[in-house]
């Protein structure tokens, strides 16, 4: 296996990592939410799960700049900054940092900074995967924001059915 085999499978053995991460700790988020109260032993549960998430990003991260100083030794034609997708890949690992940071410190509402980040994720995987292609980086944006507010929907539907069955469970 040559070094460029390596990194690119590397990157996406972490994005897919990430984006396991990112479901799990989606539907364990809303499963603790069932019951009304996030409990101590549910929440060492979702700090495991961001060790996680951590180490797909970390592992996307160090294999793309790995990739880039491949391109840059072996004196490639193209080098990556000049494209598209991997401009695309480096903003969405910067909006799962800041988003990730924005959760944890409760600067973003729950429901919009879990789908931006669950969708930054996605995208990654797909990104690193070769099955999102990427004309322009205004495409990939509009095509995000679009899929964030589809998420948005969907989690807002499955947390009010959540709180809706808890409500009925109470009274």
């Amino acid at each position: 296996m040559n070094a460029l085999t390596f990194f690119a499978s590397l990157q996406a053995l972490g994005a897919l990592i990430g984006v396991a991460a990112a479901v799990w700790a989606q539907i364990a988020y809303l499963r603790a939410l069932s019951d009304g109260v996030v409990s101590y032993a549910e929440r060492a549960h979702l700090r495991a799960i961001g060790v996680g998430l951590r180490f797909g990003l970390l592992t996307v991260l160090l294999s793309s700049l790995g990739l880039v100083i491949l391109a840059y030794a072996d004196r490639a034609q193209l080098q990556p900054a000049l494209t598209t997708s991997y401009w695309v890949l480096v903003g969405l690992a910067a909006l799962v940092i800041v988003l990730s940071w924005a959760l944890a410190r409760k600067r973003v509402p729950f429901l919009l900074g879990s789908a931006a980040a669950f969708t930054a994720w996605w995208f990654l995987a797909y990104l690193t995967l070769g099955l999102l292609p990427v004309s322009s980086f205004g495409s990939a944006v509009a095509l995000y924001v679009i899929a964030v507010a589809v998420l948005y929907a969907v989690i807002s539907y499955a947390r009010m059915r959540i709180d809706l069955r808890a409500y009925t469970r109470l009274s």
